[in-house]
């Protein structure tokens, strides 16, 4: 027996009913072979760890643009907490966490540089919009190695629908692409809070004490508080045979994280300093996007290809949002800045 059928024989005897096995994958757009030692989550969250779109979220922004300090967020370590929020919830739920890893690593390796301001900027510019979910679908499926990295149906359905926080809004077909999409939440809210307090823009006692008191005034206790109410209200969901929405918090813990949501864009996300560094940020890719798709031939040459397929204008954005927020800004400066001759 290789171990692949070992591993999945596992599967079989160790996971929750509810949770997906490697087997019961809807497959790939690609027939391939089995790999006889990983399962195909396992491989697809090798695929993608080892991808150049991962790589590159360590240079894009999370909120704070170019942060001077060692400890703020990147797209990268961001993930990376979601990834640990989100494992810790499967596990405790019975589920599949090679299915979740891969898709928590994936979820945005379709993001702009300078975070939500580069998105706002390419939905504004791109004729057919532009959300970052459905373009990390496209990077893996389409830009990563030029044909995507032939991912299973059950890993891109999660990274599609992890966005968004409206109730009324489409989500995944399996119980693990819902946990990324309150993971995603979790980890987000949490962590901007510490960044928005290192940054000197927040300070713990200017936060609402009764989301506080539900939650928890540290770090950790909030997440502990938050993870373990989601493992324990899915579990009463499950067992009560509600057919949707089923990864949930209860309402007084939902609440109280939704609260925090509403205030950190009031405070911080919306706030004059975040605003105006959006501005500054939504230009750099405007002018990008308008030099692009005048100066096509600058493009690299892959991105001729998908100009000829799709039109320049798909093309520009793709090359765009691939960018680290620094490469941005050097380009910017090459195409815009003067430079001297000697």
């Amino acid at each position: 027996m290789d171990v692949r059928l070992r591993l999945e024989k596992q599967e079989e005897l160790c996971l929750a009913p509810y949770a997906v096995r490697s087997t019961q994958s809807k497959g790939r757009m690609r027939l391939e072979e089995g790999d006889p030692l990983r399962t195909c989550f396992m491989v697809d969250r090798d695929r993608i760890l080892h991808s150049k779109s991962f790589r590159r979220l360590k240079h894009k922004t999370q909120v704070y643009l170019a942060p001077k300090g060692d400890h703020f967020r990147t797209r990268l370590t961001h993930t990376l907490e979601v990834s640990q929020i989100a494992r810790t919830i499967g596990r405790g739920l019975g589920l599949n966490e090679d299915l979740i890893e891969a898709i928590s690593l994936g979820h945005d390796v379709g993001h702009t540089p300078f975070s939500h301001s580069g998105e706002r900027a390419l939905n504004r510019l791109l004729p057919s919009g532009f959300r970052h979910n459905e373009n990390s679908v496209r990077v893996l499926t389409r830009i990563e190695k030029r044909s995507g990295l032939n991912l299973t149906a059950e890993v891109l359905d999660g990274i599609l629908h992890h966005s968004g926080y409206g109730k009324t809004e489409a989500l995944a077909y399996t119980l693990e692409g819902q946990v990324i999409r309150l993971a995603d939440k979790i980890a987000y809210v949490q962590h901007d809070i510490d960044d928005s307090i290192r940054a000197g823009l927040l300070k713990l006692e200017e936060i609402p004490g009764r989301y506080l008191e539900r939650l928890g005034r540290t770090h950790g206790r909030r997440i502990a508080t938050l993870v373990g109410d989601a493992i324990t209200t899915t579990q009463v969901r499950i067992t009560g045979g509600k057919q949707s929405s089923l990864v949930s918090l209860s309402p007084e813990v939902d609440s109280a994280l939704a609260g925090l949501r509403s205030f950190m864009f009031g405070r911080i996300y919306q706030g004059q300093f975040c605003r105006a560094e959006s501005e500054k940020a939504q230009y750099i890719v405007e002018v990008l996007f308008e030099y692009f798709c005048k100066n096509s031939d600058t493009l690299p040459e892959f991105y001729h290809e998908i100009a000829a397929e799709e039109g320049l204008e798909r093309a520009v954005a793709d090359y765009i949002a691939g960018m680290s927020d620094n490469y941005c800004v050097n380009i910017f400066s090459e195409v815009k800045i003067p430079h001297s001759f000697f």
